[in-house]
């Protein structure tokens, strides 16, 4: 214990902007053939990880080369949660970093560093967020809306539209679901799909300017959209809160 974990508790965290550190991975989950939840421990069980709201985190691998990869991801959990962080990592047979997690079994490190992101939020800034996300492109907002919706103090609504190709693809899908229940009045959200099944009540095919209008709150000066998905994606979002006249200052894409 000691002067350490007293400095980790007060807040400053375990991360450094600057050094790689290293995590113990200690559960891996396999949520789905592609899909996989990895929980690292932090040096205490009292040890919060230090991420600002809307950050994420380098993590370096090696790729089947054993070239070194650095990518950014963002936990699916927030400070809240001591003593460990979560991973929501989606493999992708060609993915450099996919295949370092693939590799990666309970025992071994993860290199980290961080924090890193542009966005800021103070609780009760906006009046409400419309998130637009695509496929891994969920985590930031995830971690965004739990922070509101876990927070007695902050009223803040939450209107997220969730885009994947098929039902599978949905990330953290029993999570929205339990957000959804738990939080009826503040939070909202719309999955489409590209490649629906027989039964479907969401949206169909690409996220439209007609879906932004109706799942989002209008332009105001308290409101932000926040996107975040594929590059293909977040251009064609971009269009679409442009012509729906949405102030650039009312978005943001991770």
């Amino acid at each position: 214990m000691g002067d350490h974990a007293l400095s980790d508790r007060v807040g400053n965290g375990c991360l450094d902007p600057e050094n790689f550190k290293q995590f113990k991975l200690v559960k891996r989950s396999q949520l789905s053939h592609n899909v996989a939840k990895f929980t690292f421990a932090l040096p205490t069980p009292t040890s919060v990880l230090g991420l600002p709201i809307g950050q994420h985190i380098s993590c370096r691998g090696k790729d089947a080369q054993g070239e070194e990869v650095i990518k950014p991801y963002t936990p699916t959990t927030l400070d809240s949660d001591v003593g460990h962080f979560e991973l929501v990592i989606k493999m992708y047979p060609q993915g450099r970093m996919s295949h370092h997690f693939r590799e990666l079994r309970v025992g071994d490190f993860l290199a980290v560093r961080g924090p890193k992101g542009r966005f800021k939020y103070q609780p009760g800034e906006v009046r409400a967020f419309g998130m637009l996300a695509g496929g891994s492109g969920i985590t930031p907002m995830f971690q965004v809306a739990r922070a509101i919706l876990e927070n007695p103090k902050d009223k803040t609504k939450v209107h997220l539209i969730y885009a994947n190709v098929t039902y599978e693809d949905i990330l953290l899908k029993e999570e929205l679901d339990g957000l959804t229940s738990n939080y009826p009045d503040q939070f909202k959200v719309y999955y489409v799909l590209n490649q629906p099944p027989e039964v479907w009540d969401g949206g169909v095919g690409f996220v439209t300017k007609e879906m932004i209008q109706a799942h989002c709150p209008a332009p105001a000066p308290d409101v932000k959209i926040l996107r975040c998905g594929p590059p293909p994606m977040n251009k064609a979002m971009a269009a679409h809160l442009d012509a729906l006249e949405y102030a650039p200052e009312m978005q943001f894409q991770f």
